[in-house]
């Protein structure tokens, strides 16, 4: 029997067995070492099927004590909106999405809030890469460096997706400045003006920001809140145009943290060997993953026809503008454009960056923030789930975002010169669609602890709202 197959048909079992309350919230289910034994499977196989289920959220993983039943977030009514399909058109992204990122609240409601103390992981990132300055020496800052970046951070960078299921050698990734310039060099080496290019919807606006400045077409595909872009959805679009690339987010898409099951990811990759397309995975929300990171689509990629674009700003610091990208095919053209437009990458960032990945301070980092951002995302969740109106809300697994459906005649636009007249600052639905679709939706952050004046703000959206 194939290891992929006896690892899923374990995951089904226990998954079967979770639903059927087989075993309870916080019981603990049993060792790998007896499932091991009971089902006749080696240790990587169980541990594989533990870690998915962590990473779906139903299971918690306690050092030294095995895997809990997790509690899910009561939340009966998940987001039904459903984007329609349109013919391909040209980008044309709102000046309101300028405003909020001017605000720089793409990701909080009260974006001039007085910070905290540093996180322990952000003051370890500082001094690596203050050592990293010091040890300069010579005329090295009078020098560019190499396209493809640091050899030191791309080999931690190899070896962290190596522990996520995707083994890569370091030549095959190239620094980037963060996931949005990532995105757009495989944009750039792909694609031609004019060409049709398929996105999620709702999905994120900065991919409508890079379609419309390099004169590309979207073509918008549902995306469930569950499981991601629709793959019969995408497979009528497929049928109907001439696609020539699709930008997906398997791992927590924004704004809803959809998680893209297996199956899917499977049928996506035979989809774009039937149409030769070119699949460009935004992976940025992987290690925001509340249990388990998930396995990259990447992983699956056995046509070398996946573009991998990651980045630390959602699960570092956004102030960190250090990405990359895995280019397949066309990774010698990204590397020629990426001299093109930006030459080469900080030294000193990457060294350090390098140094704080090495030491195991960025796994540490990614270990207390699960905490914090479940509870943030809880917290968020009971307070929708007191609104005074029929509220839908998605309940992800990873994400820095809840994807909020109000009734049908609140217009979430309308509302936002109201908030800013509050000091609140909210994400409209149409900002995640290139036809302005889901105008009574909204993007709801939980990247910040809720202090009680964030709280108190959150609590004001229904009367602007409702």
């Amino acid at each position: 029997m194939a290891e992929e197959f006896r690892y899923q048909q374990l995951e089904n079992w226990l998954l079967q067995g979770l639903q059927g309350e087989r075993w309870r919230l916080g019981e603990r289910l049993p060792s790998i070492r007896s499932l091991c034994q009971d089902q006749g499977l080696s240790k990587a196989t169980v541990q594989h099927a533990l870690q998915r289920l962590e990473a779906q959220g139903w299971l918690e993983a306690r050092p030294k004590a095995g895997y809990f039943v997790a509690a899910r977030p009561a939340n009966a009514n998940p987001p039904t909106s459903r984007a329609r399909i349109d013919s391909p058109r040209p980008v044309t992204v709102s000046e309101l999405l300028l405003d909020i990122m001017g605000r720089s609240a793409a990701f909080d409601l009260l974006p001039d809030l007085a910070a905290g103390e540093l996180p322990p992981g952000i003051e370890a990132l500082n001094r690596a890469i203050g050592r990293a300055l010091r040890r300069q020496r010579g005329e090295g800052h009078q020098y560019y460096d190499k396209p493809e970046g640091n050899l030191a951070l791309r080999e931690q960078l190899a070896i962290h997706q190596g522990r996520r299921g995707w083994q890569v050698a370091p030549d095959q990734l190239c620094v980037t400045s963060g996931c949005q310039h990532a995105l757009f060099l495989a944009l750039m080496a792909t694609c031609e003006r004019g060409d049709v290019v398929a996105v999620e919807s709702p999905g994120f606006y900065g991919v409508l920001q890079l379609l419309q400045q390099l004169g590309l077409q979207a073509v918008e595909v549902p995306s469930l809140p569950d499981s991601g872009m629709d793959m019969d959805a995408l497979e009528a679009v497929l049928e109907r145009w001439q696609v020539r690339a699709v930008i997906a987010s398997p791992a927590f898409s924004t704004p809803s943290g959809a998680l893209m099951p297996l199956d899917n990811k499977q049928r996506l990759l035979a989809l774009a060997d039937r149409h030769d397309l070119v699949v460009i995975e935004d992976d940025i929300y992987a290690d925001t993953a509340l249990g388990q990171a998930p396995d990259p689509l990447k992983a699956l990629d056995t046509d070398d026809r996946v573009i991998l674009c990651g980045s630390l700003s959602k699960s570092l610091s956004r102030d960190l503008r250090v990405g990359w990208i895995s280019g397949a095919r066309w990774h010698a053209r990204i590397l020629r454009v990426k001299l093109v437009t930006q030459l080469a990458s900080s030294r000193y960032l990457q060294q350090g960056l390098a140094e704080f990945m090495a030491d195991g301070h960025y796994a540490a980092h990614v270990r207390r923030q699960r905490q914090q951002l479940r509870a943030n995302r809880d917290q968020l969740l009971a307070a929708l789930n007191g609104w005074p109106a029929d509220v839908r809300a998605s309940v992800p697994q990873g994400g820095l975002s809840v994807w909020v459906e109000l009734p049908e005649h609140v217009d979430t636009l309308a509302a936002y010169p109201r908030g800013l007249e509050e000091g609140v600052v909210i994400t409209p639905g149409p900002l995640f669609s290139v036809s302005g679709q889901f105008g009574h939706c909204l993007r709801i952050s939980y990247a910040h602890p809720w202090a009680a004046e964030r709280a108190r703000a959150l609590g004001r959206l229904p009367a602007l709202l409702l």
